[in-house]
C-alpha cells in the first residue's frame, strides 16, 4: 500500500529537499504541496493524505490552524511538524491541536523519512529537546498525569487509566514516554491502547483521539 504524503512548506529549499526525499521512497507518493495555509486547507479538503509534513511559519496563517483543520476534516491523517520553532508557545499548541510528531528543521531527510515510518507504525517521533519540554510541561500541570478526567454526559466506555493514556496520546507522547510518566512498561501501554481502539471501534491514534473528542472524553 502506498502512503500518500502532502507537504506544507513555504521555503523552496526545504520544500525541494522534503519532496525529493518522499518521492525517492518507494512506498511513499507525493500527493501534493502547499506554500500557504490557504492552499494547505484546500488540499486537505480536496484529497485524503495519510501523512502531512507541516512547517509552522506560513505566510498567511499560523500552522496550528492547519493542524486543527486536518484533525476535523482528515482525522486519519498523521501530522508531522517540521519547523525551526522549539519553544513552548509553538510546541504545546501543535500537540494539543493534533500533531503526532514534531521535528526540528535540522533533521536530515533520512530522519524525516524514518519519522514518517514511525508515525505509520503508531509512534510519535519527536526531537529529543522537544520531548523533554513536553514531559516537563506534563509533569508541572499541563494535562497532569494524576488529574481526574471530567465526567462526560454519557458514561465513558474507557477506564480511568485508558482515558489517562489517551489524553497523553492526544498530546503527542510516545508509548515509551507515557510508560515513563506512569511508571509502567511500554508493553502495558500498548495493551491499554489496543483496548481503547477496540472500545472506540477505531484503528489509529488519530481516529481514537477524534472519536474520544466527539464523545467528550478528553475535556
Amino acid at each position: 500500500m502506498v502512503t500518500q504524503v502532502m507537504i506544507v512548506e513555504d521555503e523552496p529549499e526545504f520544500l525541494l529537499r522534503f519532496s525529493e526525499a518522499v518521492s525517492a521512497t518507494g512506498s511513499f507518493a507525493l500527493l501534493g504541496t502547499a506554500a500557504t495555509g490557504a492552499d494547505a486547507l484546500a488540499l486537505l479538503d480536496a484529497t485524503a493524505p495519510d501523512v502531512m509534513l507541516l512547517d509552522l511559519g506560513l505566510p498567511d496563517m499560523d500552522g496550528v490552524e492547519v493542524i486543527r483543520h486536518a484533525a476535523r476534516r482528515r482525522p486519519q491523517c498523521e501530522v508531522l511538524v517540521v519547523t525551526m520553532f522549539e519553544d513552548d508557545q509553538h510546541v504545546l499548541p501543535c500537540i494539543e491541536a493534533g500533531a503526532t510528531g514534531y521535528l526540528l528543521k535540522d533533521a536530515s531527510a533520512e530522519r524525516i523519512i524514518t519519522a514518517i515510518h514511525e508515525l505509520l507504525a503508531g509512534g510519535s517521533p519527536i526531537s529529543p529537546s522537544i520531548a523533554r519540554r513536553v514531559l516537563a510541561s506534563f509533569r508541572i500541570g499541563t494535562g497532569r498525569a494524576g488529574a481526574p478526567p471530567e465526567v462526560p454526559a454519557e458514561p465513558s466506555p474507557l477506564s480511568e487509566r485508558e482515558t489517562e493514556i489517551l489524553r497523553m496520546v492526544a498530546k503527542g507522547l510516545s508509548f515509551d514516554a507515557i510508560g515513563q510518566v506512569l511508571s509502567i512498561s511500554p508493553h502495558t501501554v500498548v495493551a491499554h491502547v489496543k483496548n481503547i481502539y477496540r472500545k472506540l471501534a477505531v484503528h489509529s491514534r488519530g481516529e481514537a483521539v477524534y472519536e474520544a473528542s466527539q464523545l467528550g472524553l478528553l475535556k
